[in-house]
């Protein structure tokens, strides 16, 4: 008989098991989850040039001297028309062989027949009124590479808060048609997550040789973007 009892009570419990798990189930709230992206665009206030040196030589240390020199007076044409230290930066410093043979049918070994030497520096142009001015100078003053030049904002902080708030309303924009195509209305946001941002301007000129002469620049206007991920619990009304 006590066996019998525990039996009967054990099924009790497990009953009343299933019966708060199925309550649990159809408790839960559907959810929605949607991506949103916003875009704010606005004339960009700064530029950043990444320019260099470059030169052949039959020795190495003629090579590395001939660039050297050259990215010291690319250095006094900036300083000479007010770029602040802190917007100068060198970003590398190259030695290579230059072979002769590598690619010919023949027997003959290839060999080194030089060195080409590079010295490339980043520079920031707060004025862009300036920037065609300083692009004439540096090639003046030697420099013989133009790597990338890239527009941007020295602060593009307000303009990706416009950003932000614009993906949080696109999100809410398509959740409100998929909610109203399926009969149903939006309840409370359940999670806002982050996706990702991204800002700056566009590389408007490829890497190239380039010689003194006027440089008109167009600096068009630069994107500012964010992204985010909306879970808003759907309402059957």
């Amino acid at each position: 008989m006590k066996q019998i009892a525990f039996l009967i009570a054990a099924s009790v419990i497990a009953g009343f098991g299933m019966i708060g798990q199925a309550t649990a189930q159809d408790a839960r709230v559907p959810t929605i989850s949607v991506d949103g992206s916003g875009s704010v665009d606005a004339a960009p206030d700064m530029a950043t040039v990444t320019l260099g040196v470059r030169a052949e030589a039959e020795e190495a240390q003629a090579a590395l001297t001939a660039t050297s020199g050259a990215a010291e007076k690319v250095l006094e044409a900036l300083s000479g028309l007010g770029i602040e230290s802190r917007d100068i930066q060198t970003q590398s410093i190259t030695l290579n062989p230059v072979w002769s043979n590598r690619q010919s049918s023949d027997d003959a070994p290839p060999r080194i027949t030089g060195y080409e030497a590079s010295n490339e520096v980043s520079v920031r142009v707060r004025d862009l009124d300036r920037l065609g001015e300083v692009l004439d100078s540096v090639a003046g003053a030697g420099a013989n590479t133009l790597q990338s030049l890239r527009f941007g904002l020295v602060d593009p902080e307000p303009l990706r808060d416009e950003a932000r708030a614009a993906a949080v309303r696109d999100a809410l924009r398509q959740a409100n048609i998929y909610a109203d195509a399926a009969g149903l209305s939006l309840g409370r946001i359940q999670s806002i997550e982050a996706r990702g941002r991204n800002g700056g301007g566009p590389v408007m000129m490829e890497s190239a040789s380039f010689a003194r002469s006027s440089v008109p620049v167009a600096t068009g206007e630069v994107s500012v973007n964010d992204s985010v991920t909306l879970e808003i619990e759907l309402i059957d009304e």
